[in-house]
């Protein structure tokens, strides 16, 4: 049996080598879950003593077949949860984060399966991350950032790579969200902000930083 603290660390260590295409660090563990690689480093020899990791000190660390299993139904939990928090409850999306963090610990494989029927089994959670089915299987899509895109270009927004509560209440205040459609009017020279069209509603200009973090499929 795993400890909370165990389990996210199997799942921090599956997203940073997921994002980085790469075994995890022991600097990026650390940056990741905000302690420090001592603590880190002591933690890793417990999970490779458990056979969830393979770790060997400066060459990174990636997870066991069961390591992974765990961290991904870990994973499909938490965004099933959000799924749930924001579509039955009403949660606002960047509200969801921390609750599903606490949810997500509740290992009950007939609760999470009545979940994801309840839910009609979705793909994708509220920030369009793919959620994994019973197997572990990801759904991928093609996406790019928004700030790929050239003048006169249309899109859909997907999801998102930034999810601070922050960045999350900035798209609610310029109402964008997975779905939304955004029509590229004009890109600034100067700094590679963008003039957009939101739902062929609303114009505002968008901030590189912010074009880099929205994810898009061009329509």
């Amino acid at each position: 049996m795993l400890s909370f603290t165990e389990e996210n660390y199997l799942k921090a260590i599956f997203k940073i080598s997921e994002k980085e295409k790469k075994s995890a660090s022991t600097n990026s563990l650390a940056r990741h879950l905000d302690t420090t690689p001592a603590s880190v480093t002591d933690m890793l020899k417990r999970l490779a003593e458990k056979e969830m990791i393979h770790y060997e000190r400066y060459k990174g660390v990636t997870l066991t077949a069961e390591g992974n299993r765990i961290a991904t139904s870990l994973i499909r939990r938490h965004r099933l949860w959000e799924v749930f928090l924001v579509e039955k409850l009403r949660f606002d999306w960047e509200h969801v984060h921390d609750l599903a963090e606490e949810l997500e610990h509740i290992y009950s494989e007939e609760l999470i399966s009545r979940l994801d029927a309840f839910l009609n089994y979705p793909k994708f959670d509220p920030h369009g991350d793919s959620i994994p089915n019973a197997e572990g299987k990801f759904t991928r899509r093609s996406q790019t950032p928004l700030a790929d895109l050239m003048t006169g270009q249309s899109c859909q927004v997907l999801g998102v790579k930034e999810h601070s509560n922050a960045f999350l209440r900035y798209l609610n205040q310029i109402k964008v969200k997975p779905g939304t459609y955004i029509k590229i009017e004009e890109r600034i020279e100067f700094d590679a902000s963008l003039r957009v069209l939101i739902d062929q509603k609303e114009r505002c200009t968008i901030s590189d930083s912010v074009a880099q973090s929205l994810l898009v499929k061009r329509i």
